[in-house]
């Protein structure tokens, strides 16, 4: 009865925007995003950015994400610059790579897109990605004693105005394969996800 009561009061207070000193923390998996990763990187550091996060989440600056436990906060513009986008605009004269790909050795492959050519766009917003502990205990992926952890961050191209998750994550996460954290979409977000991966690539 104690623990349900503290989760409750822990969830009402997200909820409800009450400041309860949440802790973030660094997961391992952030960790990847690092310049040369085909993934958007920081001249922060991971501890600075989740620091960060956690400021902003105490003061209930933030979104919800795709599923309860799992929230966004959107980078203030005077720092957008601190990340830089990996993606280009696919065009007729786009030299396109597929690949076998792996994000951890545990986990099934799947074919990752990349673009040989191209300019990296300019990042026009950043959203850090947050995942609450008992959230990442669903699949036994929490690296730090913390209330939350700092999972990923999203370099936004200038004039889309929200990345839509990519194809394979929410295939991962519905189906509830090795390496997703339960979740269900609607088929809307299917849609804006397929239409999104059809309008850009990482660059190689």
């Amino acid at each position: 009865m104690i623990i349900l009561y503290y989760i409750l009061i822990f969830q009402i207070g997200l909820s409800k925007g009450v400041n309860l000193s949440y802790t973030v923390g660094v997961n391992d998996f952030v960790k990847r995003q690092k310049i040369n990763s085909g993934k958007t990187y920081s001249t922060l550091s991971f501890e600075d950015i989740a620091k960060y996060a956690e400021e902003k989440l105490n003061n209930n600056d933030f979104t919800s994400g795709y599923r309860d436990g799992v929230v966004l906060i959107k980078v203030e513009n005077k720092l957008v610059k601190k990340f830089i986008c990996p993606f280009v605009k696919i065009n007729d004269n786009s030299i396109l790579k597929a690949e076998v790909a792996r994000r951890r050795k545990e986990e099934e492959p799947y074919i990752r897109i990349k673009a040989k050519n191209g300019t990296e766009l300019k990042a026009g917003s950043v959203d850090i990605i947050l995942y609450r502990n008992d959230v990442l205990k669903e699949t036994n992926e929490q690296t730090t004693n913390s209330d939350w952890e700092l999972i990923s961050f999203h370099a936004i191209p200038e004039g889309v105005e929200n990345m839509p998750m990519g194809p394979v994550t929410m295939m991962r996460n519905q189906l509830q394969l090795k390496g997703g954290t339960k979740g269900s979409y609607s088929s809307r977000q299917w849609a804006e996800s397929v239409k999104f991966w059809q309008e850009y690539a990482i660059k190689e």
